[in-house]
């Protein structure tokens, strides 16, 4: 009898609950601004590198900014005329660029450099006015130390001050396994950036799944945030339940990142800058990633009431 009673008492307790957190939701969502500041773009990456498709497909959906990735580098580099000939068919701005790793081993510093700062002219070229970058792997038997977080921040500093003369902005992009996955460790590194020359791309979905909340994050960096990824990531997984650190990412409202709450945050701190979204690939095998972009675009203009 007390088992049937203690199991009344949970789903009692978890209805209440759930009661309690839609309702929480609708409050947040109704509070949201009638008119955001904030500019929505789109990363090609769910593409896997058919960039050509994701412009046609982005364009045809309505955003009107899109994310390229260091892979359009090759192929264009000789001839960015093209590349940009192609947004401005589509009439897409180059909201940002990820331009790969930044390395910390000093004998490894001046190619990392030089690698980021040709990527910074080939975005002049395109139209674009700002890089992403992300870093090394962390050590996989080790938390990272703060002088290698801070040996990270030196590095992309001096990117930044380089990229700058050209007219584009640096930004560092916070990532799970790689230096800064925890909200401690991104704050070690953001402390050690000199904002004249590199700014925070805060992405909320990896700052969700290190332990952070990123609708406080946007307060906390309010000075330094350059552009967001606006991103959800599923945790724990349904065949993993028992496994924290088990995730994936999938598309806006269907993970654990509070999305409205950074939203209503942005809105703020009167943020104007770039909201990309990003979802590295299609996280069920029956989609595609225009039916991904399809959904992450319902879910900003009839949930966030946000436009395009």
């Amino acid at each position: 009898m007390q088992e049937t009673v203690n199991r009344r008492q949970f789903l009692k307790t978890a209805g209440l609950s759930a009661i309690v957190s839609v309702a929480g939701t609708n409050a947040l969502l109704a509070s949201l601004p009638k008119k955001s500041g904030l500019k929505i773009a789109y990363s090609s990456i769910t593409w896997g590198g058919n960039d050509a498709q994701a412009i046609a497909d982005l364009a045809a959906l309505g955003y009107r900014g899109i994310q390229l990735r260091a892979n359009t580098f090759g192929p264009y580099r000789a001839k960015p005329s093209e590349l940009k000939a192609l947004l401005d068919q589509h009439h897409l701005t180059l909201a940002m660029f990820s331009s790969g790793n930044v390395e910390i081993d000093p004998a490894k510093e001046q190619s990392t450099i030089d690698m980021h700062v040709a990527h910074a002219s080939f975005v002049k070229a395109l139209g674009g006015s700002a890089i992403q970058l992300t870093n090394s792997a962390r050590p996989k038997d080790r938390l990272p130390t703060p002088e290698e977080l801070k040996r990270l921040a030196t590095v992309m500093n001096e990117i930044g001050k380089q990229t700058a003369d050209m007219g584009i902005q640096a930004t560092y992009h916070n990532h799970m396994n790689q230096l800064g996955e925890t909200p401690e460790e991104v704050d070690t590194i953001v402390q050690a950036m000199n904002p004249k020359y590199i700014k925070l791309e805060l992405d909320i979905a990896h700052y969700r799944q290190g332990g952070g909340q990123p609708e406080k994050a946007v307060k906390q960096y309010k000075d330094i945030i350059y552009a967001l990824h606006l991103k959800d990531t599923m945790s724990p997984l349904p065949d993993k339940p028992d496994d924290p650190k088990a995730y994936k990412f999938v598309e806006l409202g269907r993970g654990n990142v509070n999305v409205p709450a950074v939203i209503k945050a942005l809105d703020d701190i009167n943020f104007s800058g770039w909201g990309i979204v990003e979802l590295d690939g299609v996280p069920e095998k029956d989609k595609t990633p225009v039916q991904c972009a399809q959904i992450n675009k319902d879910y900003i203009t009839k949930t966030l009431h946000i436009q395009l």
